[in-house]
């Protein structure tokens, strides 16, 4: 794997002279990374390898710009892109509500799911016929949440909040250094560890009586860039469309990922229904804010605005693009449906009983990220290939919008108003 490092002006022979000092520095891009998570990063003296590195690096010198790596814990992940340690963290990052706040994402550059490796405790009645799909995955895991299970995991990633999240039982044992959950289940201190389609074939390699159970979610990877950075993450979509176009992206994912890496994702349609599920999301935070500072979930006022914003984005992007913009009752179309959509969600929120997830604001925290992804979803939108059909949105759209729990019908709102836009 080639190293990918700091900046190429900084390697200029030293008899260069007047010619070398006289050329313009690159400007920089401070990245970060855990430098643990095999095969997005590995730590290598002051820099990062694998795929993040790889991919990241070809977007550097392409731009011309100076890279240089910083070395994150996956616990401090949102509190390092917060308090401006990097520009943007490259990573196996899966896009998730508490980082949307705190950031904003890029296109999506992989596909995966999480993953619980096993070896099947004396106590745990045999495996039955593997069930299809995240539901006969997670039947599966709930047959094994016992007090008697023993789970490692990554401590403060997403996986951990995954095993929490499904194993209310069983002893979830977090631990900071990812390379030793592997090994607490390689010694037999771990019954299983939660990994996910990335990791979980390197994992289980060279183990004994191992079995998989999963995927159990559908999660997307993408960079993660500083809120106050919306050049940077624009530049970034702008380039990821056009490797994902051009064949690069698979290419990169193939050599590094393999097929846990997933199919193609840095695509318009994709990568808005990835947007959509992310602003869905969102909304049982939305939905808990509202109900402490007793708001009601209508708010034509706010719609309105939300409407407003929506066709003030998608024309300033066709504008930058150079691109006529749709129609806008096309564009009010399509916001209409994510509004409606997220009011749905809403209100299955608060009909659920309220637990004690953290608290964020409506007017500080979660209306900026809802902004920042709304400006993602209009540039994709000025970008969407003519002649979509229903059928293949459609198809996608199940898939992508399965978490979010959205009635048939309501996803088929959101299919229909996209297809209008790219028709």
């Amino acid at each position: 794997m080639p190293a990918v490092s700091a900046a190429p002006a900084a390697a200029a022979a030293p008899d260069a002279g007047a010619a070398a000092s006289s050329r313009p520095a690159a400007a920089s891009l401070r990245a970060g990374t855990s430098g643990d998570y095999p095969p997005f990063s590995v730590w290598k003296d002051d820099h990062a390898e694998a795929f993040s590195a790889a991919l990241l690096g070809g977007f550097a010198a392409e731009q011309r710009l100076a890279l240089s790596w910083t070395r994150f814990r996956w616990a401090d992940l949102v509190g390092d892109l917060r308090a401006g340690r990097f520009d943007l963290a490259a990573d196996g990052i899966t896009v998730r509500p508490e980082r949307s706040l705190a950031g904003r994402f890029t296109v999506p550059v992989a596909r995966g799911g999480a993953v619980l490796l096993l070896r099947r405790p004396a106590w745990a009645a045999p495996a039955g016929s593997p069930g299809l799909g995240l539901e006969g995955a997670r039947a599966a895991l709930r047959a094994l949440d016992r007090p008697e299970l023993r789970v490692a995991v990554n401590r403060g990633g997403h996986l951990e909040r995954v095993a929490r999240s499904f194993l209310r039982r069983a002893q979830v044992v977090a631990i900071p250094d990812n390379a030793a959950v592997r090994e607490a289940l390689a010694r037999g201190d771990a019954d299983a560890a939660m990994t996910n389609t990335f990791e979980a074939p390197r994992w289980a390699e060279g183990l004994d009586r191992i079995e998989r159970i999963g995927p159990l979610t559908r999660d997307v990877v993408a960079l993660y860039v500083r809120a106050d950075r919306p050049e940077l993450a624009a530049q970034l979509d702008t380039w990821l469309l056009a490797e994902e176009e051009r064949g690069a992206l698979g290419q990169l994912r193939a050599l590094h990922l393999g097929p846990g890496g997933g199919g193609p994702t840095a695509l318009p349609v994709d990568a808005l229904l990835c947007a959509t599920a992310e602003r869905l999301a969102l909304m049982p935070l939305v939905a808990a804010a509202k109900r402490r500072a007793g708001r009601a979930i209508e708010d034509q006022a706010q719609e309105a605005r939300v409407l407003a914003a929506g066709r003030a984005a998608v024309l300033q992007a066709a504008a930058a693009r150079g691109a006529p913009p749709p129609a806008d009752d096309a564009i009010d179309a399509f916001f209409r449906a994510q509004i409606e959509s997220a009011k749905a969600v809403e209100r299955r929120a608060l009909a659920a009983p309220e637990t004690s997830e953290p608290a964020f604001s409506l007017d500080d925290d979660l209306r900026p990220a809802i902004a920042r992804i709304t400006a993602r979803m209009a540039f994709l939108l000025v970008r969407l290939p003519r002649g979509l059909t229903r059928e293949s949105v459609l198809a996608k759209a199940r898939d992508d919008l399965a978490e979010s729990g959205l009635a048939p019908e309501q996803i088929e709102r959101l299919v229909a108003a996209l297809v209008a836009l790219g028709g």
